[in-house]
């Protein structure tokens, strides 16, 4: 047999023996991978939100194409980590860091963490933690958006219901685009960057990218 088919037999075997029981090291990276998307968010509050503003005031909901990046969360948990509720812990990791380090939502941030965990983590779900190609992502970031959608809907002093319906589906729309690319296949291509690194060499993320080369 040879090297290759020896490395690609090793990785079917790793796997084939993937269970949903969390390991240490699942618990570490879910927790670095939090603090670190949640210092991008952080970083984003300031970009991002003057995006949002300017497009929302050019067409009232086209400021959600500026939200997927604060979706990006869930979809790297879940497609690193690949247990249940992966995607819901890295997203409210990241929230949680985010309001800490100091922005105009305050708690509200952790609550949107949970929801759009939520919504990302049922996308992986449907799938049965098995599949994260670009497609179950980009799905991801469309679960998030949708559930980031809903709750917006409702939540706060002056909830997006009170608004017309022309906001609501332009918002809805601009929302399912910005959290398929940017938190989607951002999301995906980003992992593949760490998997090139070898700084996921312990994950199936890691181990997929070295059976392809």
């Amino acid at each position: 047999m040879s090297t290759s088919t020896q490395r690609s037999a090793s990785v079917d075997r790793a796997v084939t023996r993937r269970t949903p029981r969390w390991r240490v090291v699942d618990i570490v990276v879910a927790a670095v991978l939090g603090v670190a998307i949640g210092l991008v968010f952080w970083g984003w509050n300031a970009v991002g939100g003057a995006w949002f503003g300017a497009a929302d005031a050019l067409t009232p909901g086209l400021g959600g194409i500026a939200v997927g990046i604060w979706l990006i969360g869930g979809v790297v948990g879940g497609l690193v980590i690949r247990k249940p509720g992966a995607a819901l812990v890295v997203e409210v990791v990241a929230a949680i860091v985010s309001m800490l380090i100091g922005n105009v939502w305050g708690v509200s941030t952790v609550f949107s963490g949970i929801v759009q965990g939520l919504g990302a983590e049922l996308i992986f779900a449907l799938f049965f933690y098995r599949r994260f190609g670009i497609g179950v992502a980009a799905l991801a970031g469309v679960g998030a958006a949708a559930a980031a959608w809903v709750f917006e809907l409702f939540y706060g002093s002056s909830p997006n219901i009170l608004k017309s319906f022309e906001f609501n589906a332009i918002y809805l729309g601009t929302l399912i685009v910005s959290g398929a690319i940017l938190a989607g296949v951002v999301g995906w291509l980003l992992v593949r960057a760490l998997a090139a690194t070898g700084a996921l060499s312990r994950f199936a993320a890691g181990r997929e990218l070295v059976r392809e080369v």
